[in-house]
């Protein structure tokens, strides 16, 4: 039996990236940086452009020795000659979307404008695609204060509210 897959597997909203920066974006944020444009024309261009929010696994639990231990105790595990040492047999897990804390205590959201600067933060992240303004979606409804793109650079900035509000009524 034949079955067409763009009938039952959504087709990705950016079937041609590469994953390279948009380039209109990143000039937009230079001439930012520069002080050439306000932030006002760099939200507009970042609220249709294509941003990678990363995505990292996290370790729930896992059973080492038919015991289930948290992160806390699998941080304090040290191999012995006595044990052979610590073997994970069984662990769960889940993607977790990436956030930082700022020195205030305030939350943003992370988001990079390609995979170059993703993979300079974290080259084990797993990148997913959205625009500019559902990435400030989530970040409101994951309840954080901001969003800070490009945090390894080359041009690192934070949308914080009330413009994070703005971004995020563009989508």
């Amino acid at each position: 039996m034949r079955q067409e897959v763009g009938r039952t597997i959504p087709q990705p909203a950016f079937p041609d990236d590469t994953g390279a920066s948009d380039p209109e974006l990143a000039a937009a944020v230079e001439a930012y940086a520069g002080g050439r444009v306000p932030a006002a024309d760099l939200l507009a261009r970042l609220a249709g452009a294509r941003v990678l929010v990363p995505v990292v696994a996290v370790l729930d639990d896992a059973v080492l020795d038919d015991a289930v231990l948290d992160d806390a105790v699998l941080d304090d595990a040290v191999p012995t000659s006595d044990t052979g040492g610590i073997s994970r047999r069984e662990k769960e897990s889940h993607l977790a979307a990436v956030s930082t804390t700022s020195g205030d205590g305030r939350r943003g959201l992370l988001a990079f404008t390609g995979a170059d600067s993703m993979t300079r933060w974290d080259p084990a992240a797993r990148p997913v695609p959205v625009t500019g303004a559902q990435a400030a979606q989530a970040a409101l409804a994951d309840g954080a204060e901001a969003l800070v793109v490009d945090l390894a650079g080359p041009v690192r900035f934070a949308v914080e509210r009330p413009e994070l509000d703005v971004l995020a009524v563009h989508g």
